[in-house]
């Protein structure tokens, strides 16, 4: 065939697969969502997308498959800019076999993430798929393998996201779950195991997709995704702005902006000072970080914990935060589990760590006890004491037995701990403390409630303040809440050349 025959012939093929099927892209744009070519521009800066493989396409022939197989196989892979900043992408396509993965499928999934971590950039998953194509039998599960191991290889290597855009169904669903951070859109995107037609089957119970993985449940109940938006566009604005505040690999600068002074405002005022009073950490962020800006993540899951990325000075840190405004902020599973796994997140990609402290202790209680409280609390200080990044801990009012420890102290390698002058801080609270250390005093007195009260009056004195915690080296410094965010630039200035090596192992120990 001549040249310009076969440039013709391929230059058609090429346009008809981008321009896809016109009454699915009608479908999909009914649903209210967006097509995967749409996703991808809307996610890449303007026509910086390249597509590779786009014309891979499976092999198997059963089940009628030689008639209903397509160029790409049902995803779009290729590498983009993401505001000037080189990125892996790919995203399913629903309109080409629902998505479905088969082995070319996922095996152009693979090939994207093993690039990204080969090349040291971003890898973005935009994932819309009914799930393994079962025509094609084991071929599937290898490729789908394929992912996963590549998913743990780019582990800490690179930024991995993926935004649920749709359904993501069975097995294939674990490759979000080994990603970095997870997006879901509210009311189109759905994540299970096994779905409501199995589930009916073998229980006996009726369940919708919704009520079974939607982004509520997984927002809120699992935990399982970390942003949830409220469609298409917002989901991708929020990758962006989320890739603006990540380097590109381990071995990349954080993103700095322009060096920021100002004092901030006074978050003092916005913690009361009875220690039982709640209020939300959020606000005291609000005024460290520069602009007030906090990128939060699992905002609506474990609630009693706050995580997010902001900046200050103009440098991306992470923020750790009890939240007095939920549980009163006690440590119980899944807070444990959310700072854990964000800490060593933020420990694999250099983003410094600022810990917030205002914590009654770990949740108590026959539930917490009974699932595994103490092996979940015990990641958290694993993730601290594993991590090398620079640790700045302020401590904001109160901070009782081990929950305080978990929150990350100079034993664990903090490299400033911050007092605001009226913390109290001890192995437990007044009252319990008095409890046990006064109890026959209390019960042999004239006067129970008034010896129990100066009891309690006698403890505070002892433990409230800054001085027994200075003395004992167990904080660097009391600060006035005024002078926080100062302080916090001036550390993270000086913390820039933090250098520490841990003990050589081959791998780590404790799993998250």
């Amino acid at each position: 065939m001549p040249r310009d025959e076969l440039e013709a012939r391929l230059a058609k093929l090429e346009e008809d697969t981008r321009r896809g099927d016109a009454k699915a892209v009608e479908k999909h744009h009914a649903e209210g969502k967006l097509t995967a070519r749409e996703r991808i521009d809307a996610l890449c800066d303007a026509g910086s997308f390249r597509e590779e493989l786009m014309l891979a396409e499976t092999h198997v022939t059963e089940f009628g498959m030689d008639k209903r197989r397509r160029p790409g196989d049902g995803v779009i892979v290729g590498h983009g800019l993401i505001d000037g900043r080189a990125v892996y992408a790919y995203a399913q396509d629903w309109t080409v076999l629902a998505g479905t993965v088969g082995a070319a499928h996922g095996e152009k999934i693979a090939y994207a993430i093993d690039r990204a971590r080969m090349l040291g950039v971003p890898v973005v998953g935009l994932w819309d798929s009914a799930g393994a194509r079962i025509q094609e039998g084991l071929e599937v599960t290898k490729a789908i393998g394929k992912i996963f191991f590549a998913n743990s290889m780019a582990s800490g290597a690179v930024p991995q996201i993926s935004a649920v855009m749709g359904p993501c169904i069975g097995v294939g669903s674990y490759s979000p779950a080994l990603t970095d951070i997870v997006l879901m859109v509210r009311g189109t995107s759905q994540m299970f195991i096994t779905g409501p037609a199995v589930i009916k089957e073998v229980l006996g119970q009726e369940v919708t997709p919704e009520e079974l993985g939607g982004a509520k449940v997984h927002g809120e109940l699992s935990g399982c995704a970390d942003i949830v938006a409220d469609d298409d566009r917002a989901c991708i604005a929020a990758i962006r702005r989320l890739l603006s505040l990540l380097p590109s690999s381990f071995e990349s600068p954080v993103p700095r902006l322009a060096s920021r002074t100002d004092a901030g405002e006074d978050p003092g005022p916005l913690v009361p000072d009875d220690p039982r009073k709640p209020y939300d950490v959020r606000a005291v962020i609000a005024r460290l970080a520069d602009d007030g800006e906090l990128m939060e993540l699992k905002p609506r899951f474990a609630r009693n914990m706050t995580i997010g990325l902001g900046r200050i000075d103009g440098r991306t840190v992470g923020f750790v935060a009890n939240n007095p405004q939920h549980l009163a902020g006690a440590i119980d599973v899944d807070a444990a589990d959310k700072a854990a796994r964000f800490i060593r997140f933020c420990d694999a990609f250099g983003i410094p760590i600022v810990t917030l402290v205002d914590v009654p202790g770990f949740l108590p209680g026959m539930k917490q006890e009974h699932a595994g409280i103490i092996r979940h609390g015990a990641k958290m200080l694993y993730a601290y004491s594993e991590a090398t990044v620079p640790k700045i801990t302020v401590y904001l009012r109160k901070g009782y037995g081990g929950a305080k420890q978990a929150m990350s102290t100079r034993e664990l390698g903090a490299d400033l701990v911050l007092l605001w002058p009226g913390v109290e801080l001890a192995v437990m609270g007044a009252e319990a403390a008095v409890e046990v250390l006064h109890r026959r005093e209390i019960e042999a007195a004239a006067d129970p409630a008034a010896v129990r009260q100066e009891k309690v009056a006698e403890f505070r004195e002892r433990f409230s303040g800054p001085f027994d915690a200075l003395r004992t080296g167990f904080a660097h410094a009391a600060v006035r809440p005024a002078e926080t965010r100062a302080r916090l630039i001036d550390a993270l200035r000086t913390l820039e050349t933090k250098r520490v090596e841990r003990p050589r192992k081959k791998h780590d120990v404790m799993p998250v």
